[in-house]
C-alpha cells in the first residue's frame, strides 16, 4: 500500500473518532445539566398553579339561586291567591243569582246554629249530593237534601264543613230552609269558596230543626 493512501485512511478514521468523541461530550453535558447534583449551572423551577378558566362557566351563583327560589315561591303564592280570589268571586256571583229569600234563610241559619251544641236535632234528616262542576263554573257545589221527618212544618239550619286531605276544616258554609212541610224534602245548594284544587271533602257538621 502506498504511503499516500495510508495517510488518507488514517485521517478519515481520525475524523470519525473525533465526531464520536464530540457526540459523547454533548451527551455528558446534557446529563450533567439535567441531573440532581449541586452544580451551579442547574436552575430550580417551581410551577405556578394556573387560575381556573371561567370563560365557559355556566353555573348560577348562590345569591342568584336564592333569588330565583324566592321568585318561584312568590309566583306560586300569587297564583294560589289569584285562584282563591277567582273561586270566591265565581261562588259569590253564583250565589247572587239565587233569590233574596234564600239569602235571608242562609243568614238566619247561621244565627240559629250559633246557639246549637253538638250536631243538632236534625242531623239524621240531612244529606249531601254533589253537583256537576260544569254547572257551577268548576266549583265544589252540593245539594243539601233536607227532609222534614216531623209531623208539622218546620225551618232548618245546616252547617256544611269542607275538610282537606288531612281532615282539617278549611271552610264552613251555612244554608237554611224555612217552613218545610211535614214529609217534604227540599234541596238548597251550598258552594265552597275555596279553589277547585286541592280537592275538599264536604260533610254535614250541624243540622237544627226549629
Amino acid at each position: 500500500m502506498s504511503e499516500g493512501r495510508r495517510s488518507r485512511r488514517c485521517r478519515g478514521a481520525g475524523v470519525v473518532a473525533g465526531a464520536v468523541l464530540a457526540t459523547a461530550g454533548c451527551l455528558t453535558l446534557v446529563a450533567c445539566g439535567s441531573g440532581g447534583g449541586k452544580s451551579s449551572g442547574s436552575t430550580s423551577f417551581s410551577p405556578r398553579p394556573s387560575p381556573p378558566a371561567t370563560a365557559s362557566f355556566s353555573g348560577t351563583a348562590p345569591s342568584a339561586l336564592s333569588s330565583a327560589a324566592s321568585s318561584a315561591v312568590a309566583s306560586a303564592r300569587a297564583s294560589a291567591s289569584a285562584a282563591a280570589s277567582s273561586a270566591s268571586a265565581r261562588a259569590s256571583e253564583f250565589e247572587a243569582s239565587v233569590s233574596a229569600q234564600t239569602e235571608r234563610a242562609n243568614a238566619a241559619a247561621r244565627k240559629e246554629l250559633d246557639k246549637v251544641q253538638g250536631r243538632g236535632n236534625a242531623a239524621s234528616d240531612v244529606s249531601l249530593t254533589g253537583m256537576p262542576r260544569s254547572e257551577v263554573g268548576g266549583l265544589l257545589a252540593l245539594h243539601v237534601n233536607i227532609r222534614n221527618s216531623s209531623d208539622k212544618a218546620a225551618s232548618f239550619a245546616v252547617q256544611v264543613d269542607f275538610r282537606d286531605s288531612s281532615g282539617k276544616v278549611v271552610e264552613s258554609r251555612y244554608v237554611g230552609a224555612e217552613k218545610v212541610k211535614p214529609g217534604e224534602t227540599v234541596h238548597p245548594v251550598v258552594i265552597s269558596h275555596e279553589p277547585p284544587e286541592p280537592k275538599l271533602k264536604a260533610e254535614v257538621a250541624k243540622a237544627q230543626r226549629y
